[in-house]
Parts: C-alpha cells; structure tokens; sequence
C-alpha cells in the first residue's frame, strides 16, 4: 500500500503549513507547534536518530527555525521546499565539515527527527563561515 497524491500532499500541508487535513487531522492552534528547526549534522543521524545525533558544534551554532506557515514552506506536488533564504549562524570558532541537514520539532534538545537527508556536498565550516540555504533549495519529499 502507498499513500494517493491527494494525501502526500495534504500531510505536507499538516507538516509544513499547520494546514488542516480534513477529517484526519484538525488543527489545534492551542498546541499546534508554530516552528520547524533545521539542523546541520556532521553525519547520518539516521532513522533512529534524534536531532543531536551527530549535530554540528562549532561555536555559535543553533538550528534554525522555519515557521509553519506558507511563508516558511512551499508545499506542492508531494514535495516541501524552504519558501526564501535562511542562514544558520556564523561560525566564530572551530571548525568541521557538515554533511546531512534534518528538520525536527525542537529549537535544542533532543528533539523529534522528522526527515533527514544527505547535502549534495559537504560543507566545510570554518570561522566566518555562514551556512545557509537558498530558497527552494531544501526539499523534503513524500512518495
């Protein structure tokens, strides 16, 4: 069994847009969680991962919220992208390579992993480096 289109794409409104899929699930904006936060890992966190599984660590990092509305995502054709730019902090010391991105639930912590997937390449960071994604160029996908 595999999901219709029709509900790719309504789960990815759910997810990324806190829209309401009718019938399966109704927002509740008393407790709906406003935000997703991008992380940067220096490996695989894996499907039984967390988001602090192999999580950067240079100086200044945090991960990076995206706010659950059409604004931070671009929902279409079973697929989300980041809707504009974003940057993580600047790095101001250390340095490591980051080579998987995830997006999760919570601002630190271990929070819930929810997708996770491999840069298409590895990005040195060093100090004065800013990481960032372009519009667009973030993309989780339902098949």
């Amino acid at each position: 069994m595999s999901k219709s289109n029709a509900a790719e794409n309504a789960f990815l409104l759910l997810l990324f847009n806190a829209t309401t899929w009718n019938l399966i699930a109704e927002n509740d904006s008393t407790s709906s969680v406003a935000n997703l936060y991008v992380s940067l890992h220096t490996g695989d966190p894996g499907e039984a991962g967390d988001q602090t599984t192999n999580e950067a660590a240079y100086t200044s990092y945090a991960r990076v919220a995206v706010a659950r509305t059409a604004g931070g995502w671009t929902v279409s054709s079973n697929t989300s992208s980041n809707t504009a730019l974003f940057q993580f902090p600047e790095c101001t010391g250390g340095s490591e390579t980051e080579t998987y991105v995830g997006i999760g639930t919570d601002a630190s912590g271990a929070g819930q992993l929810l997708y996770s997937g491999a840069l298409t390449s590895s990005r040195a960071i060093s100090n004065g480096i800013t990481p960032q994604f372009a519009a667009l160029a973030l993309v989780a996908t339902e098949d």
